[in-house]
């Protein structure tokens, strides 16, 4: 019999189901937000591989098209690989509760969240991240939650939780929040600890990131308490987690062996240099630890983790001194080229410290607009930004593959960091085209992606209005010391408490990525670390105006030259032609790209001036109205008894009457015209029925192109 638990979250009911669906899976919860459904399920073996020292966790959101009512498209009319925001939404749900699971736990774990239903108002990821929290709840794997996922818009200085999808297209920001149950106080309240964010913003500034934040973590109470509710009635036993255990005479003798030898390590800035002396000493304590049989290797490796872990720690908090010789807010030299492409559209070469990032600008017409499939609905996207992480940037020798989900996220992170700043369709009609592609890295390969974003469109003449820079920031807690880091090394991030990406203008924020380690994360850090990012986001922000003040007055020579042309949505079909056989004529006769839009947007691009201007002549001429006193090259489209009908322009033709056609008398119409003929003619009236008066007699000795 089925369980069914509920409450109301902004301002709307939300469900959890439990006992209906997926019976035999560790845990299944059936979600229904307004008429949003979706079913989480989580498996995890009950048999660990050998020798696996990580949690093998896999997060799979899918969007079934039914569920929108659509069929899918394409030959097989079925669901295919995940489009980007089912990335998107399962790489946030993973980052929100990877942390929630014990190290220790090493048990292949799948969680799968099938979309059933949707609609506009309520926010199916919102759903996912809740069923997900709850199905881990109530399944036997050990787990930290329950996690609550909030969506935040900010509407005529409102805050709105789960706004919908028309309070979206108007907010200010677009923040997707997720937090947790924290620690209990003295007066029998709970905290609500932050755990992860993700999203963007329209140059919003930091104090305002702060309240929104603390506005979202406060509407999570009623969700938070609903899962406890769900956990008590009918959750399973949890599984113990076995810690291995190290005997103090191991941990004794691998620090007496290695300390020494990753103080050393730490003390050396280059990255391979630094990788070479750490694994040295790795092998050098493995090597001994296997021949004088003091403990696994398992056991080593963890200990050699966490040494190297808390040596890097106490040597910043400690001494102040971080590996490469930086104080905690200074940013590593940064240098940077741009044109350095002949033949790409914009190009950047962007440098900071170890970390390189090549990004280049394509320019393309509306012809070249990335078309996205989504469950609610079509996207149309004319600004796209791809991001590639080759093996080479890490001193690595791996197969090339197809962009993974990391390469998705931090493109995307970037592309929302740019998106603000970028001019309007109606200033500067093309599709861009952003690619980065990170050639070294030693840690925020996506912010340097952001800079490199910003310097490779004003290389390319983009009228962006304003330039973004990002930084990646970081944090060490040890009890009451906190340490914000500035513009962190991939070593940092790897054993820090926080990875913190800011991406913004002189004005304020425009993106932002935060991933947090530990609990206790409170408003104050929050604060400091969003300053602490400010600083030197405003120091790279110099760096980029030293490189390139401005963009440039033009765009590149190879890139198309769009002219736009406005006409009546009536006279679209007259551009079209039956069965496209104008517009084919015109892309024949002049070598252009013509694209038309629904709303009579005509764009034409060419990289020759004079074809796209012949282009626009014959684009005008097929739209134009006949205007009274003006003369026209005209078709004879048929010969009567009192004179000639012609076609002065598509579709629109007119009288001349016999007593028009010649200066002298003409006794026979056909003496002086014949079907076929091209005359010229003068519009001597146009009556109120439309009917429009010619007169060849008028227009001799005239001349028009």
């Amino acid at each position: 019999m089925s369980d069914i638990f509920a409450c109301e979250f902004a301002g709307r009911e939300i469900s959890i189901k439990t006992n209906y669906m997926a019976g035999q899976a560790d845990g299944a919860c059936l979600v229904r937000y307004g008429d949003t459904v979706v079913l989480v399920t989580v498996v995890s073996t009950k048999t660990g591989r050998e020798g696996l020292d990580f949690l093998p966790l896999t997060v799979d959101y899918q969007e079934l098209t039914y569920a929108a009512g659509k069929i899918p498209g394409g030959f097989f009319k079925r669901e295919g690989r995940p489009n980007e925001r089912e990335i998107l939404t399962s790489r946030m749900i993973d980052r929100s509760i990877r942390p929630l699971i014990p190290k220790g736990y090493f048990f292949e774990t799948q969680i799968i969240a099938s979309l059933f239903s949707v609609d506009a108002d309520n926010d199916p990821a919102v759903a996912a991240m809740i069923g997900t929290s709850a199905a881990l709840c109530i399944s036997d794997v050990p787990f930290k939650g329950p996690v609550v996922g909030v969506r935040l818009g900010k509407v005529d200085g409102r805050l709105i939780v789960n706004p919908s999808q028309d309070e979206l297209e108007k907010s200010e920001m677009d923040l997707f929040i997720s937090g947790r149950k924290g620690t209990l106080q003295a007066d029998g309240t709970y905290t609500v600890d932050l755990v992860m964010v993700e999203g963007e913003a329209k140059e919003v500034g930091e104090e305002e990131i702060v309240e929104a934040i603390g506005f979202a973590l406060e509407a999570m109470r009623p969700v938070i308490e609903l899962q406890e509710n769900v956990r008590a009635a009918v959750g399973k036993p949890k599984r113990p987690v076995t810690e291995v255990e190290i005997a103090p005479d191991l941990i004794q003798a691998i620090e007496d062996l290695a300390v020494q030898g990753i103080q050393s390590a730490y003390r050396t800035a280059r990255k391979q240099e630094r990788q070479a002396m750490l694994r040295e000493v790795r092998d050098r304590v493995l090597e001994k630890v296997t021949s004088e049989n003091l403990g696994s290797l398992f056991a080593a490796n963890q200990v050699l983790d966490g040494l190297e872990r808390r040596v890097m720690r106490e040597m910043i908090i400690k001494e102040g001194r971080r590996i490469d010789g930086r104080t905690e807010k200074e940013i590593r030299p940064i240098t940077a080229e741009v044109g350095i492409l002949p033949r790409a559209h914009g190009s950047a070469l962007f440098n900071r410290g170890e970390t390189q990032a090549l990004v280049t600008l394509t320019l393309g017409t509306a012809g070249d607009e990335q078309r996205l499939d989504f469950v609610l609905g079509e996207e149309m996207r004319s600004f796209m930004l791809h991001y590639n992480f080759p093996p080479y940037c890490v001193g690595e020798a791996k197969p090339l593959r197809s962009p993974g989900r990391r390469e998705i996220g931090h493109g995307n992170l970037a592309r929302r960091a740019l998106l603000p700043i970028l001019p309007d369709k109606e200033k500067f009609p093309y599709t861009i085209r952003l690619v980065s592609d990170i050639l070294s890295s030693n840690g925020s390969s996506s912010m340097a992606t952001v800079c490199g974003g910003t310097l490779a469109l004003m290389d390319g003449g983009v009228p962006i209005r304003d330039q973004v820079a990002g930084i990646a920031m970081g944090l060490l807690k040890e009890g009451d010391r906190v340490v914000v880091l500035s513009d962190i090394l991939g070593d940092e991030d790897h054993a820090g408490d926080m990875d913190f990406k800011v991406c913004g203008t002189e004005k304020g924020v425009t993106a932002m990525q935060m991933d947090i380690k530990i609990d206790g994360i409170t408003s104050d850090i929050l604060r400091q670390a969003l300053a602490q990012a400010r600083e030197g986001r405003l120091f790279i922000l110099e760096k980029l105006k030293s490189t390139l003040p401005e963009p440039r007055k033009d765009i590149s020579a190879y890139a198309p030259r769009i002219t736009t042309v406005k006409v009546k949505p009536e006279k679209i079909r007259d551009v079209i032609g039956a069965g496209g056989k104008n517009i084919r004529q015109i892309i024949s006769e002049t070598g252009v790209t013509i694209d038309v839009e629904d709303d009579g947007t005509v764009t034409i691009a060419s990289n020759d001036a004079k074809a796209a201007a012949r282009a626009v002549e014959m684009v005008k001429w097929l739209t134009e109205d006949a205007e009274v006193g003006r003369i026209y090259r005209g078709t004879v489209k048929k010969v009567v008894d009192f004179g000639a009908i012609v076609e002065i322009l598509p579709g629109t033709e007119g009288l001349v009457h016999i007593s028009q056609l010649d200066r002298n008398r003409v006794r026979k119409v056909t003496d002086i015209v014949r079907e076929g003929d091209e005359i010229l003619v003068k519009v001597l009236e146009i009556d109120k029925q439309g009917k429009i008066r010619l007169s060849r007699k008028e227009a001799l000795g005239e001349n028009v192109p």
